[in-house]
């Protein structure tokens, strides 16, 4: 077998391989011979077939076998004899004159045929002593727990009935109803024994307001108009009417707030439970301050690394991103041009996401590698875990599912394996930590934009290679 070197452009390689017909022939004379002592063939004893008897019923599909196994080692040995780190599966290219090819396939003639690759960059390590980051932090204040026990509280108390009083806000309806559009009942728009608190605003805007005030046993008709953002686009911004039965009007019960309310959240008092809520509302702010100084760092990354990126590489992620886009603006029935934009600006700056995100996925691989990260068993167990609990009732088939597919269960380290690379980070860099509100926390998580929050999300294939 000849390897020839055709293209060195950039992170593009292309080798030409051929490997002579007599080459072919001893190759397929050698599986053939394997394969006497396996076959059974009438009027032969076993082990005693002719080769040549053997090449005339299995020569075809044997050979077929070669091929695919010389490609195989072409492929091995152009990464290990060029030391190559592959940025994508080898691209093989077979002759187009089919003459050729019938002729190496009958080991009459040499065969002939390119193997195109992609490598991926070689990556110095900078010196990130120079990164400053702010990590805001916010305090539980204690006014905030009380009211989280106090909903806590609230979703825990009894109901009352009213009997035949009139509801008012606070008060909750057992209703039953049907909503009609150009008095055509739509899907999504009829339901049985729906509990409704008045006052809570979890129904369409005046949906709640013209319930106050009508009595178990009544039918009301309730006339509302759909947001114009509404989910389901076919209703958005429509007039539609609500036949309501309602079943039952009861008033919230006393308000208690004691030991026994933390025993039903299986915590043993009421002192116990407030650690608890406070420990909860901390995580919850932690992980909100933990994402904005990972952009940070990101951000910080993406302008200290410049390099080449594997086209491949770059195509393949703006195809994942445009799709996502194409889905979102065709949910939501609107175009660049209703935005403000055009196409062509909309591609311009998502190939520029794609781009930042395959950068810094090889970033975090070559620092992940260099920092020797790694991922225990354990720990895949527990994401596996935590997966299969957001699917109740079905966490079996989730749990085989990833065990029996090694690609879905490498969507589940990387994640982990991101997070300890950023952990590796922070401890090299410049972290100060600034006192601010929830509010203020908030409010510039709000500000980032979509855009630069699917940026934030590194290409998770370059991850898996250094793992």
């Amino acid at each position: 077998m000849q390897l020839n070197q055709t293209l060195n452009e950039g992170l593009k390689r292309q080798f030409q391989v051929t490997v002579a017909a007599a080459d072919l022939a001893a190759r397929l004379d050698a599986e053939l011979d394997a394969l006497k002592g396996k076959v059974r063939i009438n009027g032969f004893r076993p082990g005693k077939v002719p080769v040549a008897h053997l090449k005339r019923v299995y020569g075809r599909s044997v050979m077929a076998d070669v091929v695919q196994n010389t490609v195989t080692e072409a492929n091995r040995r152009i990464v290990e004899e060029n030391q190559l780190k592959l940025a994508m599966e080898p691209q093989i290219k077979f002759s187009e004159n089919k003459d050729e090819i019938e002729r190496a396939m009958e080991a009459k003639g040499d065969l002939s045929f390119d193997i195109a690759v992609e490598v991926l960059p070689n990556i110095e390590v900078q010196d990130h002593s120079g990164i400053a980051v702010e990590k805001q932090v916010v305090e539980v204040e204690d006014q905030e727990v009380t009211a989280a026990i106090e909903r806590m509280a609230a979703a825990n108390r009894a109901w009352n009935d009213k009997g035949a009083k009139k509801a008012a806000s606070g008060d909750r309806l057992t209703i039953d109803f049907v909503g009609t559009v150009d008095g055509v009942a739509f899907e999504g728009g009829t339901a049985n024994d729906v509990d409704l608190v008045l006052g809570s605003n979890s129904f369409i805007p005046g949906f709640e307001d013209q319930l106050v005030g009508v009595k178990a046993g009544a039918q009301k008709s309730v006339e509302v108009t759909f947001p114009e953002g509404y989910q389901v686009a076919a209703l958005a911004g429509k007039p539609a009417v609500f036949a309501v039965t309602v079943k039952t009007v009861s008033e919230p019960g006393e308000l208690v707030i004691d030991d026994e309310l933390a025993k039903k959240f299986g915590i043993e008092s009421l002192d116990k439970l407030k650690e608890a809520v406070r420990k909860s509302i901390g995580d919850e702010l932690d992980e909100v301050s933990r994402t904005k100084v990972k952009r940070q760092v990101l951000d910080a990354l993406d302008k200290l690394y410049t390099f080449d990126l594997p086209p491949s590489l770059v195509e393949q992620e703006f195809n994942t991103v445009w799709g996502q886009v194409m889905q979102d603006m065709e949910a939501r029935k609107t175009t660049f041009e209703a935005e403000g934009s055009t196409e062509e600006e909309g591609r311009a700056e998502y190939r520029r996401i794609a781009e930042r995100r395959v950068r810094l996925g090889l970033v975090l691989a070559e620092l992940g590698a260099k920092a020797e990260v790694k991922i225990s068993d354990d720990e895949v167990t527990q994401a596996l875990i935590a997966r299969a609990r957001q699917f109740p009732g079905q966490e079996k088939q989730i749990w085989d599912y990833y065990r029996k597919n090694p690609q879905a269960l490498a969507e589940l380290r990387a994640p982990i394996f991101e997070e300890k690379v950023i952990d590796s980070l922070l401890a090299a860099v410049t972290v100060t930590e600034k006192k601010v509100t929830r509010e203020a926390l908030m409010a510039a998580d709000e500000d980032a934009g979509a855009e630069e929050k699917k940026a934030d999300k590194p290409k998770k294939a370059a991850k898996k290679k250094a793992e």
